[in-house]
Order: structure tokens, then sequence, then C-alpha cells
């Protein structure tokens, strides 16, 4: 039935450890010998049972006792008769001590072993940046007077210079403003009683009469007043006094 348990079991559970891990031996030994006394008082009371025969059951019983518990604890991962039988016992201030001895004279010597090692290693930088050479070699710039003194006096007229801007930017616009009208008055056409004033102020303007369109669906005859006092004057024989002709009029 064991064997049988046993090969069903995974083989995970098989390799598992079940003793009970222990650091000091000599704990354990401490508690053996309490449990030991009470173990001694476990046949007491038993009338029927020879003094002889106790004595060899007790013994029997404390050596199972002490042999199961060596057998069911791990000393530092190792079995108990593998384990070391004698431990010393730690002094925390003893080995607090004499770790600050250890420090402190650490603190004391290593400064002066890494000294010169910290020394060289400054010296050989030093010899390896004075290999290096300034391949360009820096100069002072000098200042141009005379270029300062234009730069200076061109800064002073740039505000001047800015508001002549604005107000020749303004004056385009009005002046487009302003042809822009004038372009619009001279596409416009002139009506026909403009006409007939223009041409009975100042005459005929180079075209015919029956050129002009009529009034009102009526035709026109009407002629420049210069030419209807022209013809008026011829017709009445009458003659200014600026056209008339040298001594005509004088009495004899």
């Amino acid at each position: 039935m064991e064997s049988i348990q046993s090969e069903t079991l995974p083989k995970d559970e098989t390799n598992q450890e079940y003793r009970v891990q222990i650091t000091s031996k000599k704990q354990i030994i401490e508690q053996m010998n309490k449990y030991k006394e009470i173990l001694k008082t476990a046949l007491d009371g038993q009338s029927d049972v020879a003094e002889e025969t106790k004595r060899v059951l007790l013994q029997e019983l404390l050596a199972n006792f002490e042999a199961a518990v060596q057998d069911n604890v791990l000393v530092n991962g190792q079995p108990w008769e593998e384990a070391a039988d004698v431990e010393e016992d730690v002094d925390l201030d003893s080995l607090l001590d004499d770790t600050i001895v250890e420090t402190t004279r650490r603190r004391r010597a290593f400064p002066r072993k890494i000294l010169p090692h910290v020394v060289h290693s400054l010296k050989a930088e030093r010899k390896l940046m004075g290999l290096y050479e300034q391949t360009v070699k820096p100069q002072e710039v000098v200042k141009d007077p005379d270029q300062e003194c234009i730069m200076n006096d061109l800064s002073a007229a740039a505000p001047g210079m800015f508001k002549q801007a604005i107000q020749v930017i303004k004056s385009i616009s009005t002046l487009q403003k302003q042809a822009e009208g004038l372009c619009e008055i001279l596409n416009m056409k002139s009506s026909h009683t403009t006409l007939e004033i223009h041409r009975e102020v100042f005459g005929s303007n180079g075209q015919s009469d029956a050129a002009l369109p009529p009034v009102n669906g009526a035709p026109t005859n009407r002629q420049p007043i210069k030419r209807a006092a022209e013809e008026a004057e011829a017709r009445g024989c009458y003659v200014p006094l600026s056209k008339k002709p040298v001594g005509e009029g004088e009495p004899e």
C-alpha cells in the first residue's frame, strides 16, 4: 500500500524536506533536556511494574525521544551527526568593537595608499593637456570709429525715417483714391443737355448739327449764338463800328 502511494505522489512531493531547520545545536539540547525531565515522570504511579522494568522502559523512552528529535532536525542545513558539536557564543559587543577598530585602521591607512595614485593621475592629466595646441589664436576685435559713427547716425535717424515712410504710405493711399475718382469722372458720358450748352457757347465742335440727337424726340435747327448774330447783321446790313472801313462816315 505504501509503495502504491509513493508511486502516485508527484516527484516534487517526494523530494520535499519536512525536517525542521535550526541554527543552533545548543538550543535543541537545552529543549531536549527540559522535556526529558518531564518524560522521567511518565511511569510514576505504576505500582504493578517492577522498578527494574521501569528503569529500562524509561531509558528506552528517553533514547527514542532523543533519536527522534535528532532525526527530524537540520542544523544549518546539515544532519545532526554532521553538524558541529561545539558552538562558540557570539559576543556582539566584541564583534562591534572589532569592526570599529578595523574601520578606523582602514580610514587611516587607505588615504595614504591612495594619495600617490591620485598625484600620479593629476600629473599625467596636466601633461596630456600640455600636448594640446591652440589651432586658432584669438585676436582682439578693434571697432572702426567711422563705422560706429555711421551706425549711431543711422540709429538716430531711423525713427524719423519710419514716420516719413508712414506718411508717404498714407499719401499714396489718398492719391490712389483721388486717381480712382478722376478716372470715374473721365469715363462718365456727357448728357445731351451738356452737349447743347457746349455747342451754343463755344460754337461748332467740329461735328455736324445732324450728328446731334434730337431733344425729346423733336428735331432741332438751332445754330450757335455767334453764327445767328452774324446772319442777323448780314440781313440788316449792319456793320459793327470795329468793322467799318477807314474814312467811311466822315464828313467831307
